[in-house]
């Protein structure tokens, strides 16, 4: 390891990633989080080629119980590494249940200048054939490579780049679990080899802050005759916004609509967004009953548009009884 490396810092939280099973032939049973991020990076000594790597412990959970408090602290460490001035590039590693959100709320929070990486694994670190080692040796290829600069929060797992904004985990269990359903990914590692095809989009709009008191924003679903008291509950329990996973092209079953409508006459947002994993949800070119109030995800999967609600709502709250405001935002991001 040599001085004319790049200094990556590498920030650890848990998941599969740093799990471990008794049985090296076992990559469903395991207890995630379990490994130190310093035995991860010791696991990898190809990464001594790559970049002088610092190593934090932020967290050690599973990623299906990530926080709001974590996302707030995970924050506070990206900007404080971003801003130190030998810090080439900052590599995140996490589990695979919600990190799509997670990087959905780097995406939308920091603009950091240099790039920001998270990866994961969907086998334990014990599993045969582990994909956490090449998946945090490629973070830290793309972490270090200029050409990812002005890239946004990208995700690297199975040799591709996705831009944050866009990933999303497709399979309970594949390795190829990722993807970029819509626009598909911005580029690729092939050993040393990195190689943007595309750039992000979003990255435009001011960054949003981290919000230091956080609004209930809940997820509800449409489908065949679904009842109403979801929704009713989270309206008389004070929700400031719900995000329908609604059926096709942002459809929501009447009865279900009819609350919504109730609910945004009471001052929730209500954001369509589908369920179907992929697509463009319409804005009505002229309001229809319900549509016309509520919100368009545009591409936004449920989860990320919860966490976009969650962060325009935590920085004006006005936009919630605002739907045309709303929706710029939404527009913007």
């Amino acid at each position: 390891m040599t001085a004319s490396l790049h200094r990556i810092v590498v920030l650890a939280t848990g998941g599969t990633i740093a799990g471990s099973a008794r049985s090296a032939a076992s990559s469903a049973q395991y207890q995630a989080a379990t490994v130190p991020v310093s035995d991860l990076v010791q696991a990898v000594p190809a990464l001594a080629d790559v970049a002088r790597i610092e190593a934090e412990q932020v967290a050690q959970v599973d990623s299906k119980d990530m926080s709001f408090d974590l996302w707030a602290r995970l924050a506070a460490r990206v900007a404080h590494w971003s801003a130190a001035e030998d810090v080439a590039g900052i590599v995140i590693t996490h589990g695979t249940d919600t990190l799509e959100e997670t990087a959905m709320f780097l995406h939308l929070t920091q603009a950091a200048p240099v790039p920001v990486v998270l990866t994961a694994a969907m086998r334990p670190s014990t599993s045969l054939s582990a994909d956490g080692p090449l998946n945090l040796l490629d973070a830290v290829r793309v972490a270090a490579n200029p050409a990812a600069r002005g890239k946004g929060v990208l995700v690297v797992l199975n040799q591709q780049i996705h831009a944050a904004r866009d990933a999303a985990k497709l399979h309970t269990s594949a390795v190829d679990a990722f993807g970029s359903p819509i626009a598909g990914p911005l580029g690729f590692i092939q050993d040393a080899c990195v190689r943007f095809t595309r750039t992000p989009v979003g990255l435009e709009s001011p960054r949003l802050p981290v919000p230091e008191t956080w609004p209930m924003v809940e997820i509800v679903a449409s489908y065949a005759q679904p009842g109403t008291v979801m929704v009713d509950a989270l309206t008389s329990a004070g929700a400031k916004g719900i995000v329908v996973a609604a059926s096709g092209n942002g459809s929501i079953h009447e009865t279900l609509a009819g609350a919504l409508a109730n609910a945004a006459g009471a001052g929730v947002a209500v954001v369509r967004s589908s369920r179907t994993g992929a697509g463009h949800v319409a804005i009505p070119a002229r309001p229809v009953p319900a549509a016309g109030i509520f919100v368009s995800a545009g591409d936004l999967n449920p989860c990320k548009a919860r966490v976009l609600l969650l962060l325009a709502l935590a920085a004006d709250p006005a936009q919630g009884v605002d739907a045309v405001r709303l929706q710029a935002t939404f527009s913007a991001y």
